[in-house]
């Protein structure tokens, strides 16, 4: 228990603070009684439902104002209009309303149900009534090859622009697929390389990701039964042609995994002047064993990581290949084997790997540069869990082509809104990884995207009442300053 002189000090404490003449002044910090923290509850809350202006999505306002910085609609008319999709419902419409959808954490079309009648989403979409599923399902299959592919030229045209007004000379490009499992009747869905599910049809979708941005730069939707590398030489040309028209880097580098260790993916990579760092799998024929074993000297990464710089003739494709090979000591046995039995275990465990590169970096610099490559994965997992990248909304490829490419554009329209919404920068990082502060999806519905208000016009000018939350107030505001002072966002 507390003692008496220092109940006794307390209660002047707060009297002292209570007189105080300054009514601007804040109250010192005082431990509030228990009985005041708490509050009963009697009785249940009836439910009313009414059409009086009450929104969900309040912050979806401020998505609205920054694509009518970066005119998107314009954009969209400019790609898709030669498509001549059918409907009664426009295109820019549909797109923005799918957008609209997925971010505000819709994961099926029938979600669309629940956001009728809201007119936040409304004023997004430009719409007075919202289509219903089977309609927007109907819609989604009238794309084809030719249509998607607008839709990626759409989405070349926000990261080139982004890219150009951030003047960023070098670009780190990861390139890497990905599993999507489908049902079994889903167009053009085949068994192939699904590690958890082997025997579930699925897509095998590759996607492009810059490093120092985060954004999504091409996506291209495959059947599952592809190999990554021998199915990517033309995904690779037209990245290529993308990133040299829209973007126009000063060098490029790419960074892959060991599917991609194939001699038609150099020569393409090469023929465009480009750097790479390419794992290099330990296949038997590569006989990587043979260099591993006699080697004495190796150059000191940090702790746990050394590697050391050799040259391998490989006969089949008649030509030397400049790798880095690395150990890292662990505590267990390898579940992959990498342990190769050169060393006796008493020594340790390690693990091996390979890398084959252009780029001039020294052991450790390409050590870290690899490292890098976990930031896709990461884009990969957000875009599953946060933007319903892994769904498969139809049974028709085109459709499902189609919704890939708008999450890829609604994943890069958030980077680029948080950007000119004031997103913090920091320090290049040597894995060159994303050089913003970027908050994922999840948390910007809950600080921002997600909020209940109310749409008034109290002397006949629109506007939108939200609660007297004073981080939510500060945060709207930084954010609305920023886009005022960032202004017209023009895309070339």
């Amino acid at each position: 228990m507390e003692s008496g002189c220092r109940k006794a000090f307390r209660r002047g404490f707060w009297r002292l603070s209570k007189s105080s003449k300054n009514p601007n002044e804040r109250p010192p910090a005082v431990r509030h009684r228990k009985a005041d923290l708490h509050r009963s509850v009697k009785g249940q809350l009836a439910f009313q439902f009414t059409g009086r202006g009450l929104t969900s999505y309040a912050g979806i306002e401020l998505l609205g104002r920054f694509l009518q910085l970066c005119q998107l609609n314009r954009l969209l008319r400019r790609y898709l209009q030669p498509a001549a999709l059918p409907g009664d419902f426009r295109s820019v419409a549909m797109i923005r309303l799918i957008l609209v959808l997925v971010i505000v954490g819709g994961r099926r079309l029938r979600h669309l149900h629940f956001l009728c009648g809201d007119p936040i989403i409304e004023r997004f979409t430009g719409l007075k009534m919202l289509p219903s599923a089977r309609t927007t399902s109907r819609w989604l299959k009238s794309f084809r090859a030719s249509s998607v592919g607008m839709l990626r030229k759409v989405n070349a045209e926000i990261v080139g622009a982004f890219v150009r007004d951030g003047s960023l000379r070098t670009l780190t490009i990861d390139v890497d697929g990905t599993v999507i499992s489908t049902g079994m009747k889903v167009e053009r869905a085949f068994r192939g390389y699904n590690p958890h599910h082997r025997k579930v049809p699925s897509y095998f979708p590759i996607t492009a990701h810059l490093g120092e941005t985060g954004h999504i730069v091409r996506v291209q939707n495959r059947s599952g039964n592809v190999n990554d590398g021998k199915a990517s030489i033309d995904f690779l040309r037209s990245l290529l042609r993308q990133l040299h028209s829209t973007c126009r880097p000063a060098a490029l580098r790419f960074r892959m995994d060991g599917d991609f260790f194939k001699l038609d993916v150099l020569k393409v990579l090469e023929s465009r002047s480009a750097g790479y760092a390419i794992k290099v799998p330990f296949w038997s024929w590569l006989n990587i064993k043979a260099l591993i074993l006699p080697q004495k000297e190796w150059t000191r990464v940090d702790d746990e990581v050394d590697g050391f710089r050799t040259s391998l003739f490989l006969e089949p494709w008649n030509r030397d290949v400049r790798i880095t090979i690395y150990r890292k000591r662990v505590h267990h046995k390898s579940a992959k084997n990498y342990q190769l039995d050169l060393f006796d275990p008493n020594d340790g465990y390690w693990e091996y790997s390979a890398v084959t590169s252009n780029l001039g970096f020294t052991i450790p610099a390409l050590w870290r540069f690899m490292c890098g490559r976990g930031a896709h994965e990461k884009v990969i997992g957000e875009l599953k869990t946060g933007l319903a990248f892994n769904t498969v909304p139809t049974n028709h490829y085109g459709a499902n082509s189609a919704w890939q490419q708008l999450v890829a554009i609604a994943h890069n329209l958030l980077l680029n809104f948080q950007s000119a919404a004031g997103a913090e920068r920091r320090a290049r990082s040597p894995k060159s990884t994303v050089v913003y502060r970027f908050r994922r999806v999840r948390t910007l519905r809950f600080e921002l995207f997600n909020r209940a208000g109310q749409l008034l016009r109290p002397h006949g000018t629109a506007c939108l009442r939200l609660s007297a939350n004073e981080a939510l107030k500060n945060s709207i505001q930084s954010m609305l300053d920023a886009l005022e002072k960032r202004g017209p966002l023009l895309t070339h």
